[in-house]
């Protein structure tokens, strides 16, 4: 299975925070998943620690890309057609980072491993 993880399931995972769900963390956990995590994951966090609204280890953003491969994670880099799709997402839903998840998982078929609930009006596969 490919799957992209949303960015507090990425942080609750490095962090073994026990907010994560155990059906998260087992998908997570099996070697015979593709796991991603898309640039935009980076961006948010970067925006949110900088504002103060996000507390992470201080090794996520001096080595995010050496902190995927540790993981046995693959980086998603979002590319003109991510962000045309995401601007075009029906709805009221306006977190520019979700919208680019959901735009991602549309295109590259992935499913999302998530809380929100809000990635089920978008017909994604979601495990939490």
């Amino acid at each position: 299975m490919k799957a992209l993880l949303d960015t507090h399931c990425l942080i609750w995972w490095l962090t073994d925070h026990p907010s994560l769900s155990q059906r998260a963390s087992h998908t997570i956990s099996l070697t015979s998943n593709r796991l991603y995590v898309s640039a935009a994951s980076a961006w948010e966090i970067a925006i949110k620690v900088r504002a103060g609204k996000l507390n992470v280890p201080e090794y996520l953003l001096t080595d995010f890309s050496g902190t995927l491969e540790q993981e046995g994670f693959d980086s998603l880099s979002m590319t003109i057609s991510h962000a045309v799709h995401a601007g075009e997402l029906p709805g009221e839903h306006q977190d520019p980072f979700d919208r680019m998840l959901i735009a991602q998982a549309h295109i590259e078929s992935m499913t999302i491993i998530g809380k929100d609930k809000i990635f089920d009006h978008y017909g994604i596969d979601r495990i939490w």
